[in-house]
């Protein structure tokens, strides 16, 4: 009878035990899964969120507008009239095709004489832009070239014949009014210019320029004193240029910003 109960209360016990490792097991397997599912999901989560992130672009148009030293200074200066248009076309994310066109009549009173250049010109070339903007901002720092191309005319207006003995005083300026058609004159330049962003589209900049002057075809008997397009002309070749600008982008396109990946490194334990 003894060994009957011994075996009675056996059973239940192993069998407990039983159970018990069953438990464990089953959790087990229940939280591997559970554990890898969390991991699985975390990345897809972040991928989720990368994903909604919009990519940077840059706008690729025509900049065009117009130069307000050459506009106004006709207003305080009686012996000038002038216009100039600029423009310029993005061609990368650096480089710009650039181009001047104007008019201009000037009257420039020497020693010896007085003269009226009057002509239009052209310049073309391209701007690199040395500016590294932030976010979508789209200013400039500019360095360029340009070559330049002008044809006007000469009227000589008054002049005054050398006296080497002065002593009876200057002779009184001869009145001429001979004017010289068909001139021509081509030069380079070196533009530094910068360009801000003030409104929506809109851009305000200053340009400097150095010229070299290539060819310049003269009257006979006196010198161009003045060049459209190249301003005055000093002893030698060599002329100075600056304008100051008013310009509306019109943006035709747009391309997106490579960025390159950043590789993930895990780090050492």
């Amino acid at each position: 009878m003894k060994h009957m109960l011994k075996y009675f209360f056996s059973i239940p016990l192993l069998f407990s035990m039983f159970l018990v490792h069953a438990q464990e097991t089953t959790k087990t397997k229940e939280t591997v899964p559970e554990k890898q599912k969390a991991e699985i999901q975390k990345p897809m989560a972040q991928e989720a969120i990368t994903d909604t992130i919009l990519p940077k672009t840059n706008r690729y148009g025509l900049r065009v507008g117009v130069d307000l030293y050459k506009l106004t200074r006709g207003f305080y200066d009686k012996d000038y009239k002038g216009v100039e248009f600029v423009g310029d076309f993005r061609l990368t994310k650096k480089y710009y095709l650039a181009a001047e066109l104007g008019f201009e009549d000037k009257t420039t009173d020497d020693d010896r004489l007085n003269s009226t250049a009057t002509g239009t010109y052209i310049k073309g070339g391209f701007d690199y832009n040395t500016y590294q903007n932030w976010l979508d901002m789209e200013n400039l720092i500019t360095i360029g070239l340009r070559g330049g191309f002008s044809t006007f005319s000469q009227q000589l207006n008054t002049y005054k014949i050398y006296n080497a003995n002065p002593y009876w005083g200057q002779q009184t300026p001869v009145v001429s009014g001979e004017k010289y058609n068909g001139l021509t004159a081509a030069w380079l330049e070196v533009v530094m210019g910068l360009k801000a962003k003030v409104f929506n589209n809109v851009f305000v900049g200053f340009g400097v320029q150095l010229k070299l002057l290539v060819s310049n075809k003269e009257p006979g008997n006196f010198e161009n004193l003045y060049i459209p397009g190249f301003n005055r002309t000093y002893d030698g070749n060599f002329g100075v240029g600056f304008n100051y600008t008013v310009s509306y982008f019109i943006p035709l396109y747009k391309k997106k910003v490579i960025v390159p990946e950043l590789k993930n490194v895990s780090p050492k334990k």
